[in-house]
């Protein structure tokens, strides 16, 4: 027996015959798989349901960076709407694909739309953090109206790269253990790879680059900063030039640690999903297996729970909204004289 035995005969002519060589898989990895995507999808929808309500509500939260980072809960948001249902329902439901043909291609198009607009979101605030840390006001400044239009520059482009499947240009398949459907990179024909190449490198190495050099030059500013600060201080022979600066060193330090976290997380997440594309691109299939395929996707999928945390429930401004309109969450922000965005201006401009 194999893998495919077990999917329905109307799904069988889109499973590449790559996964006819795989017997079935322990009927406990169904199972577990559904129960971890269920707790996915919890925390997808408290997280980032979070964000968007206190960006509705909260009058401070609405800045132009904000609308960037509620465009990340959104699309974080949908992608898990989208995706778990079906998937925990097929896991529960015998291991396989139980739905239509077009209901496989429509998931994974909703997968990738979301993946895509997600990816791009993330390249966005990257850049934004960027200019607010390194140009301060010598950068270009962020408005309402741009950062609308880089919303819509990313629903856009993730729309336009999932669309080609459906008109012949790539193909959406069953992948793994059958439970999911994503992108076919496992055919050889020139209309299947071409497509993947062209998401490879511009929804994968693209943002990724823009997203990596932020926050190298993010950190590398801070360090200068906190360099120039230390030997002010030793020009002046005097020790409390540091202790006057202690709060924006701190609030310095913090912006580091999170800008290593965000690349650290962001590269953990997806980059096993795009080696397992890359292989299978250029025809290392050997060891694309059934579990090693859909655990890089779970991987990939976990990153619409941890986003509402890393890039907005973290930040002071968004805690100070949880205090003042959902006290029963014990969270207990006390505001501070400067905010932790004015801090990072304030050391672009004191740098400049």
């Amino acid at each position: 027996m194999t893998v495919v035995d077990f999917v329905p005969e109307t799904i069988k002519p889109m499973i590449h015959q790559h996964w006819y060589k795989f017997p079935p898989v322990n009927p406990m990895w169904h199972y577990l798989l559904g129960v971890i995507y269920i707790f996915l999808g919890f925390f997808s929808w408290v997280g980032n349901g979070l964000v968007i309500y206190l960006y509705m509500k909260s009058k401070a939260l609405k800045t132009p960076s904000n609308m960037l980072v509620v465009n990340l809960a959104l699309s974080d948001l949908l992608m898990l709407t989208t995706n778990f249902p079906p998937f925990a329902y097929n896991c529960f439901m015998g291991g396989r694909w139980m739905f239509s043909p077009f209901f496989c291609e429509l998931y994974a198009a909703f997968g990738a739309v979301t993946g895509v607009c997600s990816i791009y979101t993330l390249g966005m605030i990257s850049w934004d953090r960027y200019n607010i840390i390194c140009n301060g006001f010598n950068g270009p400044k962020l408005t309402s109206g741009k950062a609308m239009a880089m919303c819509a520059f990313a629903w856009i482009m993730a729309t336009g790269c999932a669309l080609p499947p459906f008109f012949g240009w790539g193909k959406y398949i069953p992948e793994g253990i059958l439970d999911s459907c994503s992108y076919d990179y496992l055919s050889q024909d020139f209309m299947v790879k071409s497509y993947n190449i062209f998401i490879i490198v511009f929804d994968f190495v693209f943002p990724a680059t823009v997203i990596v050099f932020s926050y190298v030059f993010i950190v590398k500013a801070i360090y200068a900063h906190e360099a120039a600060m230390r030997a002010q201080a030793k020009k002046m022979n005097v020790a409390s030039l540091r202790s006057s600066e202690a709060e924006s060193q701190r609030a310095e330090i913090r912006i580091a640690k999170t800008a290593i976290a965000n690349v650290s997380l962001w590269l953990i997440c997806w980059t096993p999903y795009a080696v397992i594309t890359i292989q299978g691109v250029f025809g290392d299939h050997e060891n694309i297996t059934p579990l090693v395929t859909m655990l890089p996707a779970l991987l990939a999928k976990s990153a619409s729970c941890y986003n509402p945390f890393v890039y907005a429930i973290n930040h002071p401004k968004f805690r100070l909204a949880i205090t003042q309109y959902m006290p029963w969450f014990c969270v207990h922000e006390v505001e501070a004289k400067t905010s932790s965005d004015d801090q990072s201006t304030a050391t672009a401009n004191e740098k400049s």
